[in-house]
């Protein structure tokens, strides 16, 4: 078979010397625009997990690579005339143009044809090969002269970056983030040879259009940026190659092969550079399409080769690539966190793609993080405490509650209830989770009207009868645990009289069942077109539904609550005003977002003039619609920003759930950046909530200053003492995890 791989960068290189040294009899030619020894960049970095993967695939350039490689172990951040350095990570790395030349060599060994300084203006040219790669990187010719069958999306990342090199060694892979008068820069730095050091410089494009590098020479960048960064250059100079002011570009392919036109590496997709996963990507592709293609003794099956090279690469490079946006959109937005003292900024950015955890950093340099919880733990009220505790069993306190520990039951509903009437399951249920060890306890969605529940099985607040079962559990869990219990309370909206969660999550009830059960909303906008169609709200609804928050508040008072939270999210009545997908009125309640918030702040400014000022109100929104033209994350700021303004003390940032044609974007602690963009633009306390799944999940979100407080559903349904079992599997043994002495008998002795 004969091979013509486009492109001789690293992937194509690796490809050809795999695929010669697998298959002798078969014909590799390689073509490559640029001389042999032209190379643009500095140094790549491997990570051991791709390491194992060279040297299973040729050991022979494996050792090559790792005989010219620089080791380091630190990640060394300055920031605000600070250094702070934390271990244990395990870094190697080796000049780009070392790289290609150590490929090269093995790939004349082999036996494959390279052709050097041919530029390749017409993929067709190789119509005589059975195969042809491309591997012409990031502005691929072959990619986009069959756009049409690989549908590529290029996405413009925002910032602005410049690819530089130093003459200083560096000891770390080094981050540097300096403000001065035209904005805030940060430098991603690393060595790759005995004198030479990666120098990657990156702003926001306001920031560059103030500094002038829109009219300035790269010269003239180039002293701008060395005296920036002149303390930590310590007199040395910064190096160009091709080196220009560009934005990255996010490239993914919806296919990756059309006939016999295979894409590999930056071809099929990009890596931000903030994760250093490019040329990992790229040689691991070649490696694997090898691995497909070996067996071929012929044309024939090459297609189903090609199909099955995508299905075992786009899952693994899907997961980066989103890592990869998760750390670039860190970088993109880091002026958010110039408040930040250093000690938490470097745990934002180390923790910042969720990779790396707080767990993962304890594993990697326990004294880094015991320097970090002692820190923590001084500015949040635990200087006494020695040792300090893990972020998550700091205390917080809002108004007059003071909760233990950072651990919060999140609501989860039951369908368990009669006419709201809660019984003994309830009391189990919300007990059984505060002798676990939360630091506050929330009762399920709970309805201030008959009219308002979801089901017939909701709990609610809204009879006589209600405040003495709710003291009751109010009651046990003040007795019997030192863990606080709040309130939440809504009004489902259109999305009421439906059967409960396992007879059909939101299908509507048979007529029969409904027919004194009338359903409201901000619109006539049924949830689907087989649900109820909702009566567009009057303001005499509007007055009714306000007047039966402030009763359950009352009531929430007569019960004994420590605080309540009021359900602004997921769909139900005063979301439905908020999210412009449920809200097309055209009265002062509809249209801007300053209207749309109208209704649901006046049921809060309700609410708070009913509760006891010294007890906190939270609130509970949808930071996103997951869908276009629905609340976005920059709504959600200006929501919290509104609800701060009239007495809100913490924001449940939850997310979706307010349309039917959401479409999500689910992973570990997938709500958590809504929180964190909340907390820290609009200034106010938030809770994370949404696939948060036990203690190290809590402790980087807490101790990386993404939310004040996190809160587990599903993971405190499989073990309510999920904050016991926390304390246990850390050694700690503090007062911010309360033991029951009928318990005691079963908690691990001191160390």
């Amino acid at each position: 078979m004969k091979f013509s791989v486009i492109g001789g960068g690293p992937a194509g290189l690796y490809f050809s010397l795999l695929m010669k040294k697998a298959c002798p009899q078969h014909e590799v030619k390689l073509w490559e625009r640029n001389r042999p020894n032209d190379t643009f960049g500095w140094g790549v970095v491997f990570s051991n997990e791709t390491l194992g993967n060279l040297e299973r695939a040729d050991p022979e350039s494996f050792a090559r690579i790792t005989e010219a490689f620089a080791y380091w172990d630190d990640i060394d951040t300055h920031f605000a005339g600070k250094m702070i350095r934390s271990s244990g990570h395990g870094f190697c790395g080796l000049a780009r143009r070392q790289l290609l030349q150590i490929l090269q060599e093995r790939c004349a060994e082999v036996g494959v044809h390279m052709q050097f300084s041919h530029e390749c203006s017409d993929p067709t040219q190789f119509a005589d090969a059975d195969v042809v790669i491309a591997a012409d990187g990031i502005n691929s010719l072959v990619r986009s002269t069959f756009a049409e069958h690989f549908k590529p999306s290029v996405e413009i990342n925002e910032a602005k970056f410049i690819w530089l090199g130093t003459d200083k060694r560096l000891q770390a892979f080094t981050f540097i983030i300096r403000e001065n008068a035209d904005g805030l820069f940060q430098v991603h730095a690393y060595p790759f040879d005995s004198k030479t050091s990666t120098f990657i410089v990156e702003t926001d494009s306001e920031t560059w259009a103030r500094a002038g590098f829109d009219k300035k020479t790269t010269e003239q960048s180039v002293a701008y940026l060395e005296e920036l960064f002149a303390p930590e250059l310590d007199g040395h100079k910064l190096l160009t190659n091709k080196s220009i002011w560009r934005n990255f570009r996010t490239v993914k392919c919806e296919r990756w092969s059309y006939n016999n036109f295979v894409l590999i590496g930056d071809a099929a997709h990009t890596a931000h550079f903030s994760i250093g996963s490019g040329t990992k990507l790229a040689m691991e592709d070649a490696i694997c399409l090898v691995e497909r293609l070996a067996p071929l003794s012929s044309p024939e099956g090459l297609q189903a080769a090609l199909a099955q090279y995508y299905e075992d690469r786009w899952l693994d490079v899907a997961k980066l690539q989103r890592a990869a946006r998760v750390s670039r959109t860190w970088f993109e937005e880091i002026s958010r966190y110039k408040q930040f003292s250093p000690e938490q900024m470097v745990m934002s950015l180390l923790t910042r793609s969720k990779r790396v955890t707080y767990q993962n950093l304890r594993l990697r340099d326990a004294e880094y993080i015991a320097g970090y919880d002692r820190w923590f733990a001084d500015n949040h009220g635990c200087t006494h405490i020695d040792p300090a505790p893990p972020p998550m069993f700091t205390p917080f306190a809002v108004r007059g509650m003071k909760l233990k520990n950072r651990v919060v039951v999140s609501p989860m509903c039951q369908y368990s209830a009669e006419d709201g009437l809660i019984d003994d399951w309830h009391l189990v249920h919300i007990g059984s989770r505060a002798l676990g060890g939360a630091g506050l306890v929330l009762t399920e969605m709970t309805d201030v009207s008959r009219e308002g529940r979801i089901t017939p099985g909701c709990a609610g607040m809204y009879r006589p009868e209600h405040v003495a079962a709710w003291r009751r559990v109010v009651n046990f869990v003040h007795t019997h645990s030192e863990a606080k219990i709040g309130l939440q309370l809504a009004h489902a909206g259109r999305k009421a009289a439906t059967k409960l969660m396992w007879d059909g999550m939101d299908e509507p009830l048979p007529p029969e069942q409904t027919a004194d059960w009338p359903v409201i909303s901000a619109s006539a906008i049924p949830w689907t077109p087989q649900n109820q169609v909702p009566k567009a709200m009057d303001r005499a609804d509007m007055d009714a539904v306000r007047d039966d928050f402030v009763r359950a508040v009352e009531m929430a008072q007569e019960a004994g609550f420590d605080m309540v939270e009021l359900h602004f999210a997921h769909g139900y009545l005063l979301s439905s005003f908020i999210s412009p997908l449920s809200n097309t009125r055209t009265d002062e309640y509809g249209g801007s977002l300053e209207n749309r918030m109208r209704f649901a702040l006046e049921v809060f400014d309700a609410a708070r003039a009913a509760w006891p000022e010294d007890k906190p109100m939270f609130v509970r929104i949808s930071a996103t619609d997951w869908v276009p033209g629905g609340v976005d994350g920059n709504e959600a700021v200006e929501i919290a920003k509104m609800l701060k303004a009239h007495g809100c003390d913490v924001v449940d940032v939850s997310a979706g759930q307010t349309s039917t044609e959401a479409q999500p974007i689910y992973g570990r602690m997938f709500q958590t950046p809504f929180s964190d963009r909340i907390r820290n633009e609009a200034h106010i306390p938030t809770m994370a909530v949404g696939n948060i799944q036990g203690w190290d999940h809590v402790n980087t979100i807490i101790a990386s200053g993404r939310a004040d407080l996190c809160a587990l559903a599903r993971p405190h349904l499989r073990d309510p003492y999920l904050t016991l079992h926390a304390a246990i599997d850390q050694g700690y043994d503090g007062e911010a995890v309360f033991w029951p002495k009928q318990y005691l008998s079963s908690k691990p002795p001191r160390s």
